[in-house]
């Protein structure tokens, strides 16, 4: 599978590491080959928004259509879904 592929913007993972651990997140924008920007968003899900390592992430079949960098807000009611 390529890594690039799997990271891109709307994906949904599953954090695997760190205080978040087993909560569902999305890819809001890839930083580079390591680093991407995530948000639950903490209302829904209860994951931040931060720079998160991509080794720490498991991505599903499952991604939502949104734009880079899109907020919080425009994220909710999708995830919601």
């Amino acid at each position: 599978m390529n890594l690039v592929s799997a990271f891109d913007v709307g994906r949904i993972c599953i954090k695997t590491e760190g205080r978040d651990a087993g909560k569902r997140c999305v890819i809001v924008e890839t930083l580079d080959k390591n680093f991407v920007i995530c948000s639950g968003p903490e209302a829904v899900t209860g994951v931040r928004r931060r720079r998160v390592n991509m080794n720490h992430l498991k991505p599903l079949g499952e991604k939502l259509e949104i734009i880079k960098g899109a907020s919080d807000e425009e994220i909710a009611p999708l995830m919601k879904k």
